[in-house]
Order: structure tokens, then C-alpha cells, then sequence
């Protein structure tokens, strides 16, 4: 079958690999039908971690079973499913208590699995024609026939969760104002989830026009970097008091609007600046405790500069981790099919699976309006 397979820093191939087969009573097998590229895919696509050549990308996927085992319970050959991009075992105390991300089972030694990602167990992933899905009973969520909402659904895998996983950390509630730093699809996610929580007012803060631009559509104040710092003009908005609360959508990445060079704990800190004493932050921004990229010695080891002491100061909350999927999933789902929500606003480019390596690298470069890209293999 074909796949997207990592061969080094910024170049991947469209593949022949090996199809997946069963290999265990609780797995199907699923053919792909949509896959999304994801911002924390461009990390690996970067070199700015430990993955290696070979590896098959993809964390967000879609499709039709084709193959079930002999354990399988719940699902049948011809259901059309989501799967969470994490791997989760159903059975381990985190995953019963809901903590699916950080599965005790899938990855052993790790609390934490994930298809197509690097240190995230032996899951190869659906940027390809097919994907093996272990406790697949578990881990597919089961959507309408045909292909109605198809760019809505394959958001459920990863980025609307995570969005609305941000909002959860910081206990968005209704009538509150929130500020959202980075404006790509985790952080648009992150501002319409506070949305749909009922939030009052909504900032997202970035430099990228089509981004920005996205974020005015959806209702949300847009606010350039690019053009003065992100804290005073926020603060100048809110009566100098900043916001109630705070999502961090960027990770370790981050670019300071003064140097123009990457500073790891900016948004980090700038939150810590934006939010207003006893508030809260949400963290589903990517920070990892390997950068071999990073800009300083401390930062290639996940150690950062954070300001601790006015975070403490001003009693503030911070919530932290990748998204548990199922957590949200299926209610995000029904709200879907209900009409209450339209993720699919943010994905501006639908592609065939053999135009990977072209996507791949516009949207690392931010170039002709890449804001989202889903895969049709």
C-alpha cells in the first residue's frame, strides 16, 4: 500500500509498504478515507525530534472497516469510524479514569500512545491507504453512514478535541474573556471550543494574515504580534486587567515578536503576563523533554525559563498534557451532527495522498493560504 514515510529533516515520500494485517483478536483493519496533516507532524518533519527515517506519519485518520477479529464486539465490516490519535487500552487505571492520553498499556515504559509519532509506542501511522487499530473496540468512535461532515468528523481524531481540551485545562466558563496564543488549527479549535462554552470576548493571538483572518470569521478578536507586543494590546482591550483565561496552542516552537527568533517559554510567560491574578492557563501546546533544534543548551533538554514567580504571584492555575480524545469525542460528534458546530472552517486544502511531500512542505512554510491539509488516499 502506499504511505507518507519520513526519510529525514524536511523531506517525506509517498511509499510502498507493507499493508497492515490482524494481528490480535481486538484489532480491525480500516481503510483510510481521510488523514490530516498535523502541526505536531511538522516537529518530526523539521528534524526537531528523535524520529527516524522510516517512520509512517499520521496521527489524524479516518475510514471504513474492512477487516475485523475475532474479538471484536461492537463493530462490524462497512462501519465508518474516527479514531483518536491516541492509543489507549481501555483497561489501565488512567485509561478507566479517563486519562486516555496517557495509557499505561500501548507503550510500554511511556504513559502515552499515539499512531505515526516518534516515542509513542509501535503504531505505524494512517497517512496511508490502511491502519491497523488495536482495542479497536475501544478506540473507534463509529459515525453516520456515506460521507456526509467527512472534514468535520476527521477533526474528532486530534485538533477540535485538543481545542476544547485547551479550554477544559483552563475551566473556560460562560461570560469569561479568553486569550488563545498561536492561530493554527489547535489554537482556531481553542477559540471557537471557548465559544461554544460561552465565552464573552475571544483573542487569538499570531502573525500569519490567514490565520488572523480565520479568526475574525469565527468571531474572535485577532491580535498581530507582529505589530506590538501581544500582552499590552490584549491588556489595552480588557481595561488593562487581561483575560479570565488562557490557552498556550503553540508548544516549544514559539517566535518572539521582538527578535524574531525562537524563544521557547514566550507564550508561556506572555500568559502569564495576559491573564488576570487568580486565572487560569490551558497548556495543549507540544513541550517536549528532547529538542536536539532547540536554541540553547537548557531547551534541547525540554528546561525553559519560565516566569514562576509572578505565576505564583498572581495565584495563577495551569493545566498541562495532551488531549484525551475520548474524553470529548463523542460529544463533540453529536454536536456535529446536530449542526451546533462546524470545525471544518479551519482546513483550507483537501489533497490526494500522492501530493504529501508538496503539502508537507507549504505548510511548514506557512505559503498559499495552508492552514489545514487533509490527506484522501
Amino acid at each position: 500500500m502506499k504511505a507518507v514515510v519520513y526519510q529525514g529533516p524536511f523531506t517525506v515520500a509517498v511509499e510502498e509498504v507493507e499493508r497492515p494485517k490482524i494481528q490480535h483478536p481486538n484489532d480491525v483493519i480500516v481503510r483510510i478515507t481521510s488523514t490530516a496533516i498535523c502541526g505536531s507532524d511538522l516537529h518530526m518533519y523539521e528534524g526537531r525530534t528523535a524520529a527516524e527515517p522510516g517512520i509512517v506519519f499520521g496521527h489524524e485518520n479516518m475510514g471504513i472497516i474492512e477487516e475485523i477479529g475475532q474479538g471484536i464486539t461492537s463493530l462490524k465490516q462497512g462501519d465508518r469510524v474516527v479514531m483518536p490519535f491516541n492509543v489507549a487500552c481501555g483497561f489501565c487505571t488512567n485509561c478507566v479514569e479517563g486519562f486516555t492520553g496517557f495509557c499505561l498499556t500501548v507503550n510500554p515504559g511511556f504513559a502515552g500512545g499515539a499512531y505515526g509519532y516518534v516515542a509513542m509506542g509501535p503504531w505505524p501511522g494512517g497517512q496511508a491507504e490502511y491502519l491497523r487499530v488495536p482495542y479497536a473496540d475501544y478506540n473507534c468512535l463509529k459515525l453516520p453512514p456515506g460521507n456526509e461532515h467527512e472534514t468535520d468528523f476527521i477533526l474528532l481524531a486530534d485538533i477540535f478535541p485538543t481545542g476544547y481540551h485547551g479550554c477544559e485545562l483552563a475551566q473556560v466558563r460562560p461570560g469569561e474573556s479568553v486569550a488563545v496564543y498561536g492561530g493554527g488549527p489547535v489554537g482556531l479549535m481553542a477559540a471557537y471550543s471557548a465559544m461554544l462554552r460561552g465565552a464573552k470576548k475571544v483573542f487569538v493571538v499570531d502573525r500569519v494574515p490567514e490565520r488572523l483572518e480565520k479568526a475574525r470569521e469565527i468571531g474572535a478578536v485577532p491580535i498581530n504580534f507582529a505589530e506590538g507586543d501581544a500582552v499590552e494590546q490584549i491588556k489595552d482591550q480588557t481595561e488593562g486587567v487581561g483575560t479570565d483565561k488562557g490557552v498556550d496552542a503553540v508548544g516549544y516552537q514559539a517566535t518572539a515578536h521582538s527578535t524574531g527568533r525562537e524563544e521557547p517559554a514566550i507564550v508561556l510567560n506572555s500568559l502569564v503576563g495576559t491573564v488576570r491574578p487568580t486565572g487560569a492557563l490551558g497548556v495543549p501546546g507540544l513541550y517536549v523533554p528532547s529538542d536536539p533544534g532547540g536554541p540553547d543548551e537548557q531547551a534541547k533538554h525540554g528546561m525553559l525559563l519560565v516566569s514562576i514567580g509572578k505565576l505564583f504571584e498572581k495565584g495563577l492555575r495551569m493545566g498541562t498534557g495532551q488531549c484525551n480524545v475520548k474524553r470529548y469525542n463523542r460529544r463533540l460528534r453529536d454536536m456535529i451532527i446536530e449542526g451546533r458546530a462546524r470545525p471544518s472552517f479551519v482546513v483550507s486544502h483537501e489533497l490526494p495522498l500522492d501530493q504529501a511531500p508538496s503539502a508537507y512542505e507549504k505548510f511548514d512554510k506557512r505559503v498559499e493560504g495552508y492552514t489545514k491539509v487533509v490527506l484522501h488516499p
